[in-house]
């Protein structure tokens, strides 16, 4: 199992971004992905996950109406889609696969998670 995260950058506040998670090694029948992001000195936090098979979403509050989770699983890629970003959403940002078999969810916590990417960083100026 391999995710590669990408699309990270610089913008400025109230501008978007497209992240993208390309996966390999597993289905997504089977597995959820989560976002996860981690700011200097703060602690690792979960922005959203899609469950197997895309059934379901979850955001953090501080995201909500402002970031999409989706899927393309012709392409194996999962996308989080940023928008109106501001300052605080400056941090490096994680993709990660939970094994779910046949339990339909997705966890947002980070100790769920089985697999990660490598991260891609957001930098939002004011």
């Amino acid at each position: 199992v391999q995710l590669q995260a990408s699309g990270g950058g610089l913008v400025q506040a109230g501008e978007s971004l497209r992240l993208s998670c390309a996966a390999s090694g597993f289905s997504s029948d089977y597995y959820a992905i989560g976002w996860f992001r981690q700011a200097p000195g703060e602690e690792r936090e979960a922005v959203s996950c899609i469950s197997n098979r895309d059934i379901s979403t979850s955001y953090a509050d501080s995201v909500k109406g402002r970031f999409t989770i989706f899927r393309d699983n012709a392409k194996n890629t999962a996308y989080l889609q940023m928008n109106n970003l501001k300052p605080e959403d400056a941090a490096v940002y994680y993709c990660a696969a939970e094994w779910r078999g046949s339990n339909y969810g997705c966890s947002m916590i980070g100790a769920q998670y089985d697999y990660w990417g490598q991260g891609t960083q957001v930098t939002v100026s004011s």
